[in-house]
């Protein structure tokens, strides 16, 4: 079993770029970027991803929530996961899109405020 991933170097730019902006630390912004991913309607793609970018260890990157995560992209993708499987597997293809997504939101935002604001209204619903 693996407890650590690392991104690839576009996302460790993504998160870096918008620590520096937010104040907000990358394990942070990546849980909410996972969030984000597991909100979309599609299916996360497999990735080929490169390894280049920050290395996350699994008890950082996921903290308290990591069952919570697990049971999350179980429930989306209908089906039971190994813990080899779930991390570090899908729990990348998530944050890999998710970050994106992240700094999609970041840049529609326009604002670190509105950003924020826009992130604590976001609707998860059923869709998950």
């Amino acid at each position: 079993m693996r407890f650590s991933l690392k991104t690839s170097d576009e996302a460790q730019r993504i998160l870096l770029e918008m620590k520096d902006i937010t104040n907000i630390t990358p394990n942070i912004l990546s849980r909410y970027a996972i969030s984000l991913s597991l909100a979309q309607p599609e299916p996360v793609s497999k990735f080929n991803y490169n390894t280049r970018g920050l290395e996350f260890n699994r008890h950082i990157l996921t903290g308290k929530y990591d069952v919570v995560f697990k049971a999350l992209i179980s429930h989306k993708l209908q089906k039971e996961l190994t813990d080899e499987e779930y991390y570090p597997d899908y729990i990348k293809a998530h944050l890999e899109r998710g970050i994106r997504l992240l700094h999609a939101e970041y840049k529609y935002a326009g604002n670190v405020e509105n950003f924020l604001v826009n992130l604590s209204n976001y609707k998860f619903g059923g869709n998950m």
